[in-house]
């Protein structure tokens, strides 16, 4: 018997170190290539994939912003935007030639240098840009939409309501996300770490154990309030990644109280990939962090029109 624990033990601890040597929760890489419809822009310490409309006059732009996977992936919704008439910069903040590792201490004024390069753009008016993001791209949307009072929309989708701490797939301990001025921005802790949970890919546990913490650490709400223009934050209901829904009912609290109007589309039986054109039945991400695959395309179907038409509209 004292063999069999001995001999379990030793399985469990080899099986505990070998997924910890290959970590197969770190998402790889992607750098995709523009396509015939884009460019790759590495310039004024800009890495991004560009989708420029040509038109007579300065027209309208998109800031959009990708999540936790880092790098550039994906160009699909950059294509749908850009067929619907604006201008896309689709940037790098981390995980590309030149920038950090890990998605700690981004300065938030990598943004800043991305919306500067696109605003001195020929086909783009540098008084019609917005800025859009998804998951953690998100939670940067909206925390640039507090600093640029230029821009005319900001749209979140499985956004915050708050700043969290970075990501580093190599460690348990992480820095804020993101800096301002050299300073990081103050996030709200991580709760308690599970090992079970996480070994089973229960990764948002840390999120939603840290959520009710939130009144203790102020300094980390992101400010929607002072975003200049209009606001929409797009989130699934069964987002399992984080309780994307409950922060964005947050920021329309929150909003709502200092005078100013956010729109919040919630859809049931969506997760965390509620966001972007429809996508093939076997998409695997419609499968991953909440949601059905029926469900999740169900709300794309819904969502993603209103979001261009929103984009439109505000950058009339």
């Amino acid at each position: 018997m004292k063999r069999a624990a001995a001999a379990l033990v030793v399985v469990v601890f080899a099986g505990a170190g070998f997924v910890w040597i290959t970590k197969p929760w770190v998402p790889n890489i992607v750098i995709s290539d523009p396509g015939p419809r884009g460019r790759r822009i590495t310039q004024h310490g800009v890495f991004a994939n560009y989708f420029p409309v040509r038109t007579a006059d300065h027209g309208p732009a998109v800031l959009l912003l990708g999540g936790s996977e880092g790098g550039i992936k994906g160009t699909g919704v950059a294509r749908s935007l850009q067929a619907a008439g604006l201008t896309v910069l689709q940037p790098a903040y981390f995980g590309a030639p030149g920038e950090p590792k890990q998605l700690e201490r981004i300065p938030l004024e990598t943004f800043d240098r991305a919306l500067a390069w696109l605003r001195a753009q020929p086909e783009v008016d540098p008084d019609r840009v917005a800025v859009l993001g998804q998951s953690k791209g998100a939670e940067a949307a909206l925390l640039v939409g507090t600093r640029d009072p230029r821009l005319r929309a900001v749209v979140a989708s499985a956004g915050s309501s708050y700043a969290w701490p970075g990501i580093d797939w190599n460690s348990f301990h992480s820095n804020a996300s993101w800096t301002a001025g050299g300073k990081d921005v103050p996030f709200l802790p991580y709760g308690a770490f599970h090992l079970l949970s996480f070994l089973r890919g229960d990764i948002g546990r840390v999120y939603f154990d840290a959520l009710p913490n939130g009144a203790r650490h102020q300094d980390a709400v992101i400010p929607v309030e002072r975003i200049a223009g209009p606001v929409l934050l797009v989130c699934g209901e069964d987002d399992t990644l984080w309780p994307s829904c409950p922060m964005s009912r947050m920021n329309e609290a929150r909003a709502t109280r200092r005078g100013k109007l956010i729109e919040v589309l919630a859809y049931k039986h969506a997760g965390h990939h509620v966001f972007g054109p429809p996508s093939e039945p076997d998409d695997p991400a419609l499968r991953r962090f909440g949601g059905t695959p029926e469900g999740n395309n169900a709300a794309r179907r819904d969502a993603w029109p209103k979001v261009v038409a929103f984009l439109q509209h505000a950058l009339a």
